[in-house]
């Protein structure tokens, strides 16, 4: 698999808690990257309830590590596994003045994660939202998938829809293009998925259901009800994972055959 990149054009869509429930949902063993430069430790404050983590390393001391030459090697001892799943997570900074430690890191980073997938480990990156001081930005271009992830009522999909002609401008220069899609949260509320694709003027990777109580598991560390597993949000979040997966093959099979037209 690959490098999947989740961002957002503002307000609170739902990014960190897409991001970390297709990764509880992953079927490979997968990093979970606290992209954020705002500083919101929203995994440290919400799914683990402001508990003490394994680990005081962060994003930030990766870009130390860079400095140093030893970003490879400085990148494993740096994850700590979530219990009972195949996830490690790589946390983000303290505060949002470490913000700009971060710029020249994404890039040898995305680099870095691409590398784990020879190890049997794709990566899932949660950006944040675009356009802060050291927004990750370059690694979001640099992903196999970039998910632009929106409410489907108008003012998310305004604001999503206002960030789509950068995006696009991006991904063009880049060639990647067909890495660019959306994720939607909350389909059909209003809006459906064709409604959206329309407004965005990208492909509906896929959908989300609205489940603001299961939501709360991943969000805030609330405990998991007996029907957890079949709640609808989750159901969505294994749906997801499938047409994430074709979304990335489908976007390696273009490129592939993009290169093999240049070449000959």
């Amino acid at each position: 698999m690959a490098l999947i990149a989740l961002t957002s054009a503002g307000g609170s869509p739902g990014v960190t808690t897409s991001a970390l429930g297709l990764a509880l949902s992953w079927p490979r063993p997968v990093v979970l990257v606290e992209a954020d430069p705002s500083g919101s430790r929203s995994l440290a404050a919400g799914y683990f309830r402001g508990g003490q983590l394994p680990t005081s390393r962060t994003i930030v001391d990766l870009a130390v590590s860079h400095r140093q030459g030893t970003l490879i090697e400085d990148l494993p001892p740096s994850l700590f596994a979530i219990p009972d799943s195949r996830v490690q997570v790589l946390t983000g900074p303290l505060r949002h003045s470490q913000a700009r430690a971060l710029e020249l890191l994404w890039e040898p980073m995305a680099a870095a994660f691409k590398a784990l997938e020879r190890q049997g480990q794709d990566v899932i990156v949660d950006v944040g939202r675009l356009g802060l001081e050291g927004s990750g930005y370059k690694l979001l271009a640099a992903a196999d998938l970039a998910l632009l992830t929106t409410r489907t009522d108008l003012p998310g999909l305004v604001a999503a829809g206002s960030w789509v002609p950068s995006l696009r401008s991006t991904f063009e220069q880049a060639g990647a293009l067909p890495s660019l899609g959306a994720l939607l949260v909350g389909a059909g509320r209003p809006y459906g998925a064709g409604e959206a694709a329309k407004v965005l003027g990208l492909p509906i990777v896929s959908s989300l259901s609205w489940d603001p109580d299961t939501a709360q598991v991943y969000s805030h560390g609330t405990a998991p009800g007996r029907k957890f597993a079949g709640a609808p949000l989750n159901k969505s979040l294994r749906a997801a994972v499938q047409a994430t997966q074709a979304a990335v093959a489908t976007v390696r099979s273009h490129l592939d055959l993009a290169a093999e037209g240049f070449q000959s």
